[in-house]
């Protein structure tokens, strides 16, 4: 067992899905943040385990080929980067690698592993970002959260964001400034404003800035909408969402428009689709459209299949693909989104698709129940995964093909392995990377029913 504040000798041979390093010292592995393989460094032991330990680099002797210089000047402080000190290709190797260990050594599951699909733009790529607002050296900051903590590191333009987003964030930080507008306080449970939350339209520009209180505030934040609207004209919507409750959960349930529209609009796979601040929408789009096609090549459509799809959101993915089947069934927890979707279907003259509220597994269950087959179920839950009874249910409809798209590798292999055990074989999963420079990856898996 290593010793707190012992320095060793340490090469790094392997990374982990969250960015670390991993080297080892007598068989005993020691993971060192923004390290990247190749890496020979003295490592200071900062905690200790029976079988392992955490490091950080003493001084790094001789750098790895894939090494950069991080382009962030917040880059070791903020929680949100995991890969902005190594190429972006070294990066893709990791997650690659990362996917099909996954499969492999969670699932048991041997499939085709296709080449993971990288970012073409890894850089300004998110059209989403929620920032905590709080008190710093007796002024409103906002920014990021450090990693593991609500403690928050100021910073306005990030990398992963969109340049319009820092510049409304000065603009409104400015005004709260002068302004006096308090922000929360998460210990006391004190204070006015919690998040700016900000959301943006790739394909049509539109932007929605959503002021997160912890109270109704409409007279105090009109006049800096006004003056945002003023400034920047493609905030087509500014709204207040109403959250008193001490959560970390960021949006509370009630939201109300104070300048323009309710949603902003956007395209999907050429299909429009109405956002409003609850919406799930995925962060990359032009990646995403990249990702839904694959889903649909994976569906093998041909006009005759009825397609569900549970854990729908706005419904992006099933409309996409509504135009290659019969019927399409979309199931989603939250009222708004199911709303969302249904505009969507509406505005996109889509008549074969209906959407419901509902939670997957119930519906699942009942569809089961009564007998329904859909011919093919796409799957794409949260990132803890599906039940067990979901997917019991989901293998008593007995469809053709089930298409998983997973923003977690971990939870989907053993999703995977446990509809392995139920009749269907994993028979490819392609990496695809919507989130650079961060420690997440997605992954499509095709799934066919056994036959006889």
């Amino acid at each position: 067992m290593r010793k707190k504040n012992e320095i060793v000798p340490l090469t790094i041979t392997g990374m982990t899905a969250e960015g670390n390093g991993v080297g080892r010292i007598e068989g005993e592995a020691v993971f060192v943040p923004r390290t990247a393989v190749g890496d020979k460094l003295q490592c200071r032991i900062v905690k200790a385990m029976p079988t392992y330990a955490f490091g950080i680099i003493e001084q790094l002797e001789e750098p790895s080929p894939d090494r950069i210089q991080p382009d962030c000047p917040v880059y070791a402080s903020c929680g949100g980067c995991a890969f902005r000190h190594m190429t972006y290709q070294a990066e893709c190797n990791v997650k690659q690698q990362v996917v099909e260990d996954a499969f492999v050594r969670i699932g048991g599951l041997h499939p085709v592993f296709l080449p993971i699909l990288g970012c073409d733009t890894p850089i300004g790529y998110r059209n989403k970002a929620q920032y905590p607002v709080g008190m710093q050296n007796g002024q409103a900051v906002c920014g990021f959260y450090a990693k593991r903590s609500h403690r928050i590191v100021p910073y306005t333009h990030c990398a992963l964001q969109p340049p319009l987003f820092g510049e409304i964030l000065e603009a409104a930080l400015e005004h709260i400034r002068q302004q006096g507008l308090q922000p929360y306080d998460e210990q006391r449970g004190t204070g006015l404003l919690r998040h700016l939350y900000l959301r943006q339209g790739y394909h049509s520009g539109e932007v929605m800035l959503c002021f997160v209180v912890t109270r109704p505030a409409r007279e105090q934040l009109m006049p800096l909408s006004q003056q945002l609207q003023h400034r920047f004209p493609q905030l087509t919507s500014i709204c207040m969402n109403v959250n008193p409750a001490r959560t970390n959960v960021i949006l509370g349930k009630r939201t109300e428009t104070l300048l323009g529209q309710a949603a902003i609009r956007d395209t999907m796979c050429g299909i429009r689709v109405e956002l409003s601040p609850h919406a799930f929408y995925q962060v990359n789009t032009a990646q995403a459209e990249r990702l839904y096609g694959i889903a649909r090549e994976f569906a093998q459509l041909d006009g005759r299949q009825s397609l569900l799809d549970l854990y729908c959101g706005t419904g992006t993915i099933g409309l996409s693909m509504a135009d290659g089947v019969k019927h399409l069934t979309g199931v989603e927890v939250i009222p708004q989104a199911v709303e969302n979707a249904i505009r969507n279907a509406r505005e996109n003259r889509i008549e074969n698709a209906d959407f419901h509220v509902g939670d997957a597994a119930q519906w699942a269950q009942q569809l089961a129940q009564r007998g329904e087959h859909p011919d093919v179920i796409v799957l794409d839950p949260p990132r803890k995964g599906c039940d067990a009874q979901t997917l019991e249910a989901v293998c008593r409809m007995a469809p053709q093909r089930i298409v998983m798209i997973s923003c977690n590798p971990a939870t989907a292999a053993r999703d995977c392995a446990l509809l392995d055990k139920l009749g269907y074989h994993a028979q490819k999963v392609q990496a695809v990377d919507l989130f650079p420079r961060t420690g997440h990856v997605e992954c499509v898996v095709l799934m066919s029913r056994n036959e006889g």
